[in-house]
């Protein structure tokens, strides 16, 4: 007999992804997510950025054909807590040369995604909303409808509008930079 009980995961734990690029995506990685080395050999890296025993691993394969247009994962996100964190970051990935390949207010979230050494996209967001209900409600608006992808925005106008202190209120709104 089943259980009447909806049983979900408590979290998620990681993702692996399988590289010929293994030292450069591993400089990627440590750069963007601002993490450190777990545990490596020259088959596998495991990396964190909390008190996750690994958050991502890289599996060293040599050989491996590059990404093509193929079934397969569009993108990984990470949520960060606050615009000022998903900003600050944003700069300092500039710093080190490494730059969004499409930045969207999806209404839900403010995005950037980035592309790393072998393709994969990586989403770096904040959460546009203060809750759940407040989601719910904006989805239930119709708003999201007339714009189920979102807004297009330029990073430096958002990075500038928060460093001049424009209420984050305000610049998670769709259009407002």
């Amino acid at each position: 007999m089943a259980s009447e009980t909806i049983i979900v995961p408590s979290k998620f734990a990681h993702f692996v992804l399988r590289t010929s690029r293994f030292e450069e995506m591993k400089r990627w990685y440590l750069a963007v997510l601002n993490a450190h080395i777990q545990f490596e050999n020259q088959a596998l890296a495991f990396l964190t950025y909390d008190d996750e025993h690994h958050r991502l691993a890289l599996a060293n394969i040599p050989g491996l054909a590059d990404r093509g247009k193929s079934a397969g994962l569009d993108h990984v996100a990470f949520t960060y807590a606050s615009m000022g964190d998903l900003v600050a970051t944003y700069k300092r990935l500039k710093a080190f040369g490494i730059a969004p390949v499409w930045c969207v207010n999806h209404g839900p979230t403010t995005s950037m995604y980035y592309r790393d050494p072998d393709g994969n996209r990586v989403e770096l967001q904040i959460d546009n909303f203060p809750d759940a209900a407040a989601l719910n409600a904006w989805f239930h608006s119709g708003a999201f409808e007339k714009s189920p992808i979102g807004v297009n925005y330029d990073p430096d106008a958002l990075a500038a509008k928060f460093d001049s202190g424009i209420p984050v209120e305000r610049l998670v709104q769709q259009g407002a930079i």
